[in-house]
C-alpha cells in the first residue's frame, strides 16, 4: 500500500512538473536585460542589401525573410533568436506601433496565428527584409503587406 501511494504521489510531482515546464516555455519572454546596439544591427542589416532571397535561407549570401532577422541579430548583437517568423512572433514581448522602436522586429501575415513574413524595423516608418525581390528597405505599411504586429526582441540602443 505505501509502494502504491509513494508511486502515485511521485506521478502527480512528475505531472505538475512537466505542467508547469510547458506553461513557461508558452510564454512570451521579455527583453534581455544586455543592452545592443542598434548601430552594430544596422550595419550588418545594410551589408545584405541586394543579396538574393532564398527559401528556407539563412546567410550569409542568400536569406529568407526570418533568416534575415536571424541572421542580424546572431551577427550584429551575438543574440541567437528563433527560426521562423511564426517562432520569433511567438517568442517576444509585443509592443504598439506607436511605442515601436529601430532595432524591433515587424510581423506580417493574416493573423496572430498565421504570421508569414518578419522585417527589421529602422525608423521612418521602414523596415529591412528579405523577399522575393531580396533584402530591400521599404515602407512597414506597404500596400502588400497586411501587419499583424511587433515585437520588441532586445534593450536596443
Amino acid at each position: 500500500m505505501k509502494k502504491t501511494l509513494a508511486k502515485i504521489a511521485l506521478s502527480l510531482i512528475a505531472m505538475a512538473a512537466f505542467v508547469l515546464a510547458g506553461f513557461a516555455l508558452t510564454q512570451p519572454v521579455s527583453a534581455s536585460a544586455k543592452t545592443i546596439s542598434y548601430s552594430k544591427l544596422h550595419k550588418v542589416a545594410k551589408k545584405q542589401l541586394g543579396k538574393p532571397y532564398g527559401w528556407g535561407s539563412v546567410g550569409p549570401s542568400r536569406f529568407d525573410c526570418s533568416g534575415f532577422t536571424k541572421y542580424v541579430y546572431k551577427k550584429g548583437g551575438s543574440k541567437s533568436i528563433p527560426r521562423t517568423a511564426q517562432a520569433q512572433y511567438n517568442h517576444y514581448k509585443h509592443v504598439s506601433y506607436k511605442n515601436i522602436k529601430k532595432g524591433d522586429l515587424v510581423f506580417f501575415g493574416g493573423s496572430k496565428h498565421s504570421i508569414s513574413h518578419v522585417g527589421l524595423y529602422v525608423g521612418g516608418g521602414k523596415m529591412i527584409d528579405s523577399q522575393n525581390r531580396g533584402v530591400v528597405t521599404e515602407k512597414v505599411h506597404a500596400p502588400w503587406w497586411h501587419a499583424v504586429g511587433y515585437a520588441r526582441v532586445a534593450n536596443v540602443k
